[in-house]
């Protein structure tokens, strides 16, 4: 299994912070946000992680080098280099794809999971499936009430129901991004309601710790 960090984006909300760090590199109690997860996919036993890159991307290999202290080999993709700018979740996804294999972990770089476990019985039963993402889900925070997704009784997202907020970590088969050219800026949520639609997306309630570190409070509420 391989793994995906999305760290591309510009950090808008956290500025003037931002204006010289990236978000995902921003200090969270004593380490960069980043490295709690680099942290967790090594104690997973997750050898080889991607990092996809576009504001200050140069940063990114000065701080966390080739991966050899944890254990991981890390692989940029570049997208400031080489397409001008971030692509976003989908476009970003796809760039990264020649490192991930046929199915993968991703996870934002800009949440705080201190206790999540990218478990490889979660990946056992996600690859015995014929769904092409699975999804943690988390109650809803004050700046999202309205949520994403529900949960069905198979175990299956859907649109009706209770609501939570995707925690933005998941798996995902290549497979869902098909036909994208490599280059293309594309958000991830339209492949998602796709999924959905075809009864082939996953989700479950994630009951630990997470913060969306969108802004300087919640950037705060997580050094706490």
């Amino acid at each position: 299994m391989n793994a995906l960090i999305l760290a591309a984006g510009r950090g808008e909300r956290l500025r003037p912070l931002t204006d010289a760090t990236p978000k995902p590199l921003l200090p969270v109690r004593g380490k960069a946000l980043i490295q709690w997860h680099l942290e967790a996919l090594a104690r997973a036993g997750i050898q080889q992680v991607v990092i996809n890159t576009a504001w200050l991307e140069q940063q990114f290999p000065v701080t966390l080098g080739d991966g050899s202290r944890w254990g991981l080999q890390i692989h940029y993709s570049y997208e400031g280099r080489d397409h001008g700018g971030a692509l976003e979740t989908a476009g970003g996804i796809t760039k990264a794809l020649p490192w991930l294999g046929h199915l993968f972990w991703v996870v934002s770089g800009d949440v705080f999971l201190p206790d999540f476990n990218f478990d490889a019985e979660a990946v056992r039963r996600f690859e015995s499936s014929d769904r092409l993402a699975h999804l943690w889900l988390v109650p809803n925070a004050p700046h999202h009430p309205k949520g994403d997704f529900g949960i069905d009784a198979e175990g299956l997202a859907c649109a009706e129901g209770e609501r939570f907020t995707w925690a933005s970590v998941g798996l995902f088969r290549a497979e869902m991004f098909a036909g994208i050219a490599i280059g293309t800026k594309l958000p991830l949520r339209p492949l998602l309601d796709r999924a959905l639609a075809q009864r082939r997306l996953g989700a479950e309630l994630w009951p630990g710790r997470w913060v969306d570190v969108g802004n300087a409070e919640r950037l705060a509420e997580a050094s706490r």
